[in-house]
């Protein structure tokens, strides 16, 4: 009769509240529901700089740990059994690591603002953070291979000082600093922001001055945390990491450790999957203030029934000009501009909410519902219904 496999009892040592750990920690669910037989204990809203209460005294198969400082590591360096860091910022950890490749996020972010026409770049990130300072070498590698510069945040704060649980907000000094960094930088700007908590952070500077985003300070972030990214007031762009994926690969090292196996490589750089496009990023660079704000005007008020006579008498620009520059800078008319934010309005309002298609239409500027069905058709294949159905289904 062939031996039921021992159950093994692993910790998760992590600070479960981001949004990032907690697709990792699915990751490792699926891994355990296809794959392990482990009993895990985690607990939500740790500290990941100290072992926990109730970890002492139990007996552990293995490990799965937020590797931050050198005294967690050492720590867990004292525990003889297997370790799998997720983290790997902590230098005196020698544990087998799984995690993002920060320098290939630093180079995405990068990547995007440059397709829009950026020719300007910054980076704000956080002190005594080592995956800040990697995505900064990537961005900065691929701005430098585009033969542009970039202009980072020198004064940054800690970012332990962001991560305690008693300080939500910086002060009122890092504040003060941070958007005066912002004041200065020349603009158009396209800023790379190490994490979402520091995109909202930058684009709160922009709304307290005035500076207009994307036209004048487009900003992407890095994790796709939905919190930050669409209770923005400009909902914010966002590298989207394989954080399933990392949790999935950790766990399977994991079990090969705790099966007495020697692994082939100790450290395994999981490369990000995307870019989220939001608003944020949703411009051209423009040097024309009268294109910049044309544009600004069309995704502020085309689902207010904004036309293009209504935009000229905003502009000091004949017809014939604006035209001429729109479709040099963006491949199309004002015209199509406008139907352009109206229709993805459309689409925001059909994958979010079960209004009507009259309020639908009503709410993205169309006048007549069944004229807002042939241009959706149109412009999609498919019709606004059949879109609801498809976007429902896949939510």
């Amino acid at each position: 009769m062939k031996a039921r496999p021992k159950k093994r009892h692993v910790a998760l040592l992590v600070e479960s509240s981001r949004n990032y750990i907690r697709e990792l920690l699915l990751g490792v669910a699926k891994f355990v529901r296809v794959h392990g037989l482990w009993s895990v204990e985690f607990q939500e809203g740790i500290s990941t700089e100290t072992l926990p209460p109730w970890f002492a005294g139990r007996k552990w198969d293995g490990i799965i740990a937020e590797v931050s400082t050198s005294s967690i590591a050492r720590s867990l360096k004292d525990c003889s059994f297997p370790v799998v860091d997720v983290n790997g910022d902590a230098p005196e950890s020698n544990f087998p690591v799984v995690r993002s490749d920060d320098v290939l996020i630093g180079r995405m972010a990068a990547e995007h603002l440059i397709s829009r026409g950026f020719r300007r770049f910054a980076f704000c990130g956080f002190k005594e953070a080592a995956w800040s300072d990697l995505r900064r070498t990537g961005f900065e590698r691929r701005v430098a291979e585009a033969g542009f510069g970039v202009q980072v945040f020198d004064n940054a704060d800690s970012w332990r000082k962001h991560a305690e649980p008693q300080s939500d907000s910086p002060g009122r000094s890092s504040e003060q600093t941070l958007r005066n960094w912002v004041r200065s930088l020349p603009k158009p700007v396209g800023v790379m922001a190490c994490n979402d908590e520091r995109g909202w952070q930058v684009l709160g500077c922009c709304l307290e001055l005035n500076v207009t985003v994307p036209e004048e300070l487009a900003v992407i972030g890095v994790d796709n945390d939905e919190i930050f990214c669409e209770l923005s007031r400009i909902p914010l762009s966002s590298v989207i990491l394989n954080a399933r994926q990392i949790g999935y690969e950790a766990a399977a090292l994991l079990e090969q450790l705790m099966a007495g196996k020697t692994l082939a490589e100790p450290t395994l750089k999981l490369n990000p999957v995307t870019v989220a496009e939001r608003r944020s990023t949703d411009a051209l660079a423009i040097e024309d203030p009268r294109l910049m704000t044309a544009t600004r005007l069309i995704r502020e008020h085309a689902c207010e029934g904004l036309d293009v006579n209504s935009l000229l008498k905003k502009i000091p620009m004949s017809r014939r000009v604006l035209e001429r520059q729109f479709v040099k800078l963006l491949g199309r008319t004002p015209k199509a501009e406008i139907l352009r934010v109206r229709l993805d309005r459309v689409r925001q309002l059909l994958s979010e909410s079960d209004l009507k298609l009259s309020v639908v239409a009503d709410k993205a500027g169309f006048h007549n519902p069944e004229h807002m069905c042939r241009l959706f058709k149109k412009k999609y294949g498919i019709t606004p219904g059949e879109y609801r159905i498809r976007t429902t289904l896949d939510r």
